[in-house]
């Protein structure tokens, strides 16, 4: 959900935090020309050591092909290691809704304003005009919290140090955005928002009653056994193992790095304050591939995409879930997310046979992208 890192989650990974934009196109760290075309990770091991050597202080990636596992570090990560996952929260609560859909609890059509009475309003919002499904797939037009000056600068830039543990409510981080215009008429475009999801979790717990990490705890976290998968609350603390996540807070390259690794959750809420390691979200990305999470319907839904930009014909945003054709020609659907001191991205192959799940205890260096490259094409 990082301001400070954003379309390299959207485009080398999804989407994070909805600022500027990165290009999508990173060249692959290739394999040795006699290593097999499967199992054999090196081009993905060099990748994570660039990353250190460019000024990740730790990485950390594991990938699984066919029944075979591996896992790879470089500097200060370990390969149990938990991390906060920023917007990859998105794809957990993209499922859930869609569950409650194949429940008949929901219909992804409905307008929010069914939902969320009198919340989408303010300066040209309007939640009787955007359906639940056009803030899944970001076709809402809803500005996003995280691109107002005022909150970047409380949140991401040095005034975190003063507020890092402050709780905000939902509400809270709907209000900010509603401050400011919409950037577009409902599904008419397409722009990443995290008040977006912000508001699918406030959808969630007008459904069920409860809270919205209840849901995604009973339907995903314990049906695939996640042990290391939590959604934190407001609980500032880091579960072990873990390492620290580092942030700079500055846009100078040159600025002190402060170790962030507690915050407050509450910042980010649905649309990224869950924690998790690689090997769970390998798990919970190839059980829904492969349709273990849902019907095969709202599956369908859920993979049916809208485009991105016109400079990235090969990438796609489905319901909390993204689709990326990378250089070698595969198609990988996951997600990516940053949040504060960390940067991480999960991509899996539609058939699930073939994943990765990575992490970079860093929000101001680092390329999840070439990771990616190196496994699916390395």
């Amino acid at each position: 959900m990082s301001a400070v890192r954003t379309a390299r989650t959207v485009v080398a990974a999804t989407l994070v935090a909805g600022l500027a934009a990165t290009a999508l196109a990173t060249p692959a760290l290739a394999a040795p020309a006699s290593a097999p075309a499967k199992k054999d990770h090196t081009a993905t091991q060099q990748a994570l050591q660039a990353a250190v050597d460019a000024g990740v202080p730790g990485a950390v990636a594991q990938a699984r092909d066919g029944r075979t596992t591996w896992t790879g570090t470089a500097g200060e990560r370990g390969g149990k290691d938990r991390y906060r996952v920023g917007s990859i929260t998105k794809t957990f609560v993209a499922t859930v809704l869609l569950q409650l859909q194949a429940e008949d609890r929901i219909d992804l059509d409905d307008p929010v304003e069914k939902w969320l009475p009198g919340v989408v309003r303010g300066n040209g919002h309007d939640g009787r005009k955007i359906t639940v499904r056009q803030l899944l797939n970001h076709t809402s037009g809803v500005y996003s919290v995280t691109s107002d000056a005022g909150f970047q600068e409380k949140i991401f830039g040095p005034g975190f140090l003063e507020h890092r543990y402050d709780r905000w409510t939902p509400k809270q981080l709907v209000d900010i955005a509603m401050t400011h215009a919409p950037d577009f008429a409902p599904g008419t475009d397409w722009n990443y928002s995290n008040t977006n999801y912000v508001l699918a979790g406030m959808v969630i717990e007008k459904v069920t009653g409860r809270p919205y990490g209840k849901a995604v705890e009973n339907r995903i976290i314990k049906p695939l056994k996640l042990r290391a998968t939590s959604v934190p609350g407001t609980d500032v603390r880091m579960p072990k193992p873990s390492s620290p996540a580092w942030s700079k807070l500055y846009t100078d390259p040159n600025a002190q790095v402060h170790d962030v690794s507690k915050l407050s959750p509450t910042l980010a809420y649905a649309a990224g304050e869950m924690i998790s390691d690689s090997n769970d979200l390998q798990t919970f990305y190839r059980a829904l591939l492969k349709g273990k999470l849902l019907p095969k319907a709202e599956l369908r839904e859920m993979t049916t995409t809208v485009p991105i930009s016109p400079e990235l014909p090969g990438a796609g945003y489905g319901l909390g879930l993204m689709k990326q054709k990378l250089s070698c020609g595969k198609e990988v659907w996951g997600h990516g997310g940053g949040i504060h001191g960390s940067s991480s991205d999960a991509q899996v192959t539609r058939d699930g046979s073939h994943s990765i799940a990575l992490n970079f205890n860093a929000d101001w260096t680092g390329d999840s992208q070439t990771v990616l490259e190196a496994e699916f094409c390395g």
